[in-house]
């Protein structure tokens, strides 16, 4: 009867298997999600258990994929002025989040495992343990393998027909990855952070979240905000910024997570043209 009285209407539902096939009446949350489509199998250290995400990295894809739904949805509505239903599924979105995982599977029928924090295509691209911590190493091509060995004064390894080439390295991974814990275990964090940054190699410290939000970088780019809310008085309340940025409608923080029901008098008000009779009414009568 909606779609009759408003054909541009645009809805959408969020459930865990989708509104077909034989598991559609099942519910769904992340942790089971990420089981089902294939992200704890490839997630956990080799020989380990499983593991899932230390986010809910499920919910979160399946919100992305949701908002590019209702994007296009609303484009589609631009062009022809019709509304549609949009039917998102969690499985749906953690499967086609698998990515370079699920396309090396489809092509190759090979089943990929735990790779602990090693990547299915490409060495180095790991972690290692220095004297006094941990980075990560991303070597993306060959041309950067070659000035990364320069740098960690092992420049032989990059003539090696068995690692001058990623081909190679991967294939010889167990190998490659061997030499390079012993190379990396003998210099600082600090050595292998500032020496590869000045050389263009790809490497990161593995940080908390104490030291991700006091990162000069996260501050710079506004990913942590404060704002006033009604349940802490005149303190400030520190929240996560937003990621986007726009060159003509920059993000703007104007309110602050709403209290449970805040914003419903504004939206039936604004949206359905309720007055403040209406509202009241439905309070007493328990639907608000």
């Amino acid at each position: 009867q909606l779609k009759e009285n408003r054909p541009d209407l645009i809805y959408c539902s969020i459930t865990g298997f989708g509104q077909t096939g034989p598991d559609s009446h099942r519910p769904g949350y992340d942790f089971m999600i990420q089981g089902m489509g294939g992200f704890m199998s490839v997630t956990g250290t080799p020989g380990g258990e499983p593991l899932r995400a230390g986010v809910p990295i499920c919910d979160l894809m399946t919100g992305m994929w949701t908002t590019v739904s209702v994007l296009a949805a609303i484009r589609h509505r631009d062009v022809t002025g019709k509304g549609q239903y949009i039917d998102m599924g969690l499985l749906d979105c953690q499967v086609a989040t698998m990515s370079n995982q699920a396309m090396n599977y489809l092509i190759s029928d090979d089943v990929p495992g735990l790779s602990g924090n090693t990547h299915p295509n490409i060495v180095p691209y790991q972690v290692f343990a220095t004297s006094d911590g941990n980075v990560i190493l991303a070597v993306g091509n060959d041309v950067q393998f070659k000035r990364f060995c320069e740098f960690a004064e092992v420049p032989e390894l990059a003539e090696d027909e068995r690692f001058c080439t990623n081909d190679v390295r991967v294939a010889n991974r167990e190998a490659i990855t061997e030499i390079l814990n012993g190379v990396f275990i003998k210099k600082p964090s600090k050595f292998w952070l500032e020496g590869l940054e000045a050389i263009s190699i790809s490497c990161g410290p593995i940080n908390r979240m104490d030291q991700v939000f006091s990162d000069a970088q996260i501050l710079h780019r506004g990913m942590k905000v404060e704002m006033p809310h009604p349940l802490t008085g005149d303190d400030p309340v520190p929240l996560v910024g937003s990621p986007i940025n726009l060159s003509e409608t920059p993000v703007s923080y104007r309110r602050p997570p709403p209290l449970l029901g805040g914003n419903t008098a504004e939206v039936l008000e604004e949206l359905l043209e309720m007055d403040a009779k209406d509202c009241e009414s439905l309070k007493e009568r328990g639907v608000i």
